[in-house]
């Protein structure tokens, strides 16, 4: 894998003044609020039919105590599905590592971005790194659509929408979430957490995509 570098500075929270003005016509458009995985999203579904959880019970994670308890949410149990919209714009421009219980199938709907997904679910001590381009130029094998399964780690950055240029209109992708997403099922990547699944010199490398949430 060669070595991947941010298009647009970090930041730990996109602001909306510092948005575009299409930007911020998109983002009032769709209804977006900032995201703590960085960018913005919403909720755009979920469903109304429930299964009993697949997952072990439990009451928190670490991502728990950084958001509020959704109303009518029960361990024991996950919507169907949920879906959202999710948006990285320049000052907002990546989502630190994080992984969901579930499965999570992204549908790309403009500009363009990488992912790095980190196999932490597969055997060996030092765990498979994958990185892919998502966009339009499917001829030059960017993606249009992307499946992440549930215990393995992602991150994703915004990249300029033309390959080579400086500038971007935004990122903007819908998420399904088989079952449905909850905060219970969410865990950030802590720098300690990297360097186990990577080694230290693969840690370091890939430290700058790490979440500042991240914490064991």
């Amino acid at each position: 894998m060669s070595t991947l570098k941010p298009s647009f500075p970090p930041s730990s929270s996109p602001s909306a003044k510092e948005e575009s003005p299409s930007l911020l016509a998109l983002i009032k458009a769709l209804n977006l609020i900032p995201h703590i995985e960085g960018g913005y999203y919403a909720e755009t579904d979920r469903s109304k039919e429930s299964i009993p959880s697949p997952f072990p019970s439990k009451m928190s994670s670490t991502t728990t105590g950084l958001v509020p308890t959704r109303p009518g949410f029960h361990p024991s149990v996950r919507s169907l599905s949920t879906t959202i919209f999710y948006l990285l714009t320049p000052s907002g421009p990546q989502g630190g590592f994080h992984r969901n219980s579930a499965r999570t199938v992204h549908t790309l709907h403009r500009g363009r971005g990488s992912y790095v997904i980190i196999h932490a679910d597969e055997e060996g001590k030092e765990k498979r790194v994958e990185s892919f381009v998502v966009g339009h130029d499917v001829e030059k094998g960017e993606k249009l659509q992307w499946i992440v399964d549930g215990g393995k780690f992602k991150a994703s950055y915004l990249l300029p929408d033309e390959e080579g240029g400086s500038e971007s209109q935004g990122l903007l992708i819908s998420e399904t979430v088989v079952p449905g997403f909850e905060f219970v099922d969410h865990d950030f990547l802590a720098p300690e957490g990297l360097v186990e699944l990577l080694g230290e010199a693969k840690a370091e490398e890939l430290s700058w995509l790490l979440s500042p949430l991240g914490k064991k």
